[in-house]
């Protein structure tokens, strides 16, 4: 089953589809309103997500291993680790937040 990349003007949908039209109606079963701007057929059955595209082709900055290090440092306590995790980043406030809530789900 071939799969589809599908941008409407809210969303980046992707999803298994036997052919466009069935891409088509999984939009307008989930987001009804939206807008298909784009979609595209992708010619493997993978998805990947380049670490460049998202800013992490550092190797000494990797985000979970500094949040799980803050998280250590302070106890598990959330807010100290997400001022530290600040204050070792550089982060905002909302991406500090979203890092280390979701390092605390993992199991820190």
């Amino acid at each position: 089953m071939p799969l589809f990349e599908i941008e409407t003007e809210a969303h980046i949908i992707i999803t298994w589809a036997d052919d466009e039209r069935a891409a088509r109606a999984v939009v307008a079963d989930a987001y009804p309103t939206d807008e298909i701007v784009r979609l595209t057929k992708r010619p493997r059955d993978s998805w990947v997500i380049s670490k460049g595209a998202l800013g992490l082709i550092h190797s000494d900055m990797d985000p979970c291993s500094i949040a799980r290090e803050c998280l250590s440092r302070t106890s598990g306590d959330k807010v100290n680790a997400i001022r530290l995790y600040r204050m070792e980043t550089g982060s905002d406030l909302e991406q500090a937040r979203k890092v280390i809530e979701s390092n605390m789900v993992m199991g820190w």
